[in-house]
């Protein structure tokens, strides 16, 4: 497997990987622009350049990039949703610039109008996504949310529920989340709770639609319905439930990124932390795993 960290492109996007390498990352994520704007200038081709030459030299693959917050592809004002559309569409055709394959959303929320409507607006802007834009390589990651608010993704039935709304359903990846994952109620910190949500999703989504995983412990508890990132080991999921994951066969060639609170050296520390729980031999399936 390999495991990273998102990285800041400040002073330019080639920074990332630089970045990256220092503290250890074998990949990495970024985003392709600021996070909080809906606007950013054109890559420059000196910029697209220098961002592929360093991260070949630096080992840096594969790049996963996220889209910027503001982007709702549920949203029920129609000014919104448009512009969430254009934005998306965007950073996709950025992401082709750069090389990178998957581009990590979070669904949305429906801010009042039901889980319904907003699975369909969602599956109406993905559709639109996927029909304008039908030869980029670059694919949307659909992120397991907190379930913070009226935030959609928070359950494996909404992502089914979507996977049959939208066309070309086979574009689309998936992106969980640990943090989210327990915020949402799924808890996987021991092998039987583990085996049953991996179980769930294979059932109702697929393993192999999963793109990319956010390792981040979480402050709140199972069920909190609440975002707030914590270094590994440090928070409610301690570290039994990376344990399970890191060694689990079926995600060993995903790669694993953490969004972990940026303090001095703590990227470092938490690589550190996630490659002290990995065994020398992964279970098939996470099975066995605590066995004598």
């Amino acid at each position: 497997m390999r495991l990273g960290a998102h990285m800041s492109i400040s002073g330019g996007v080639e920074k990332a990987a630089v970045r990256a390498q220092e503290v250890g990352c074998e990949t990495m994520q970024i985003f392709t622009k600021n996070s909080n704007q809906w606007k950013a200038k054109p890559l420059a081709p000196a910029e697209i350049t220098a961002f592929r030459d360093t991260c070949a030299a630096a080992g840096i693959t594969p790049v996963i990039a996220h889209s910027a917050y503001l982007i709702n592809l549920a949203a029920p004002d129609d000014a919104l949703y448009e512009k969430s559309i254009q934005a998306f569409l965007d950073e996709l055709h950025r992401c082709e610039l750069l090389g990178i394959p998957s581009l990590v959303v979070h669904p949305g929320a429906h801010m009042g109008t039901g889980e319904e409507v907003g699975l369909r607006r969602m599956a109406a802007a993905i559709t639109r996504v996927h029909r304008e834009a039908p030869h980029l390589q670059a694919s949307i990651v659909l992120e397991v949310t907190a379930g913070q608010g009226t935030t959609l993704g928070h359950t494996f039935e909404q992502f089914a529920a979507l996977l049959g709304q939208v066309e070309e359903p086979d574009r689309i990846g998936f992106c969980l989340d640990t943090c989210h994952l327990l915020a949402a109620g799924y808890d996987f910190r021991t092998r039987q709770g583990y085996d049953h949500m991996l179980e769930t999703w294979d059932a109702l989504i697929g393993i192999a639609r999963i793109r990319v995983i956010h390792l981040n412990d979480s402050k709140k508890d199972l069920g909190s319905r609440v975002d707030r990132h914590e270094h590994i080991g440090q928070g409610a999921i301690g570290t039994g439930g990376f344990e399970l994951l890191l060694n689990d066969r079926r995600l060993r060639e995903l790669p694993m990124i953490l969004e972990t609170p940026k303090e001095d050296n703590a990227d470092v520390r938490n690589l550190h932390m996630l490659r002290s729980l990995i065994h020398s031999s992964p279970s098939p399936s996470g099975r066995g795993l605590g066995e004598g």
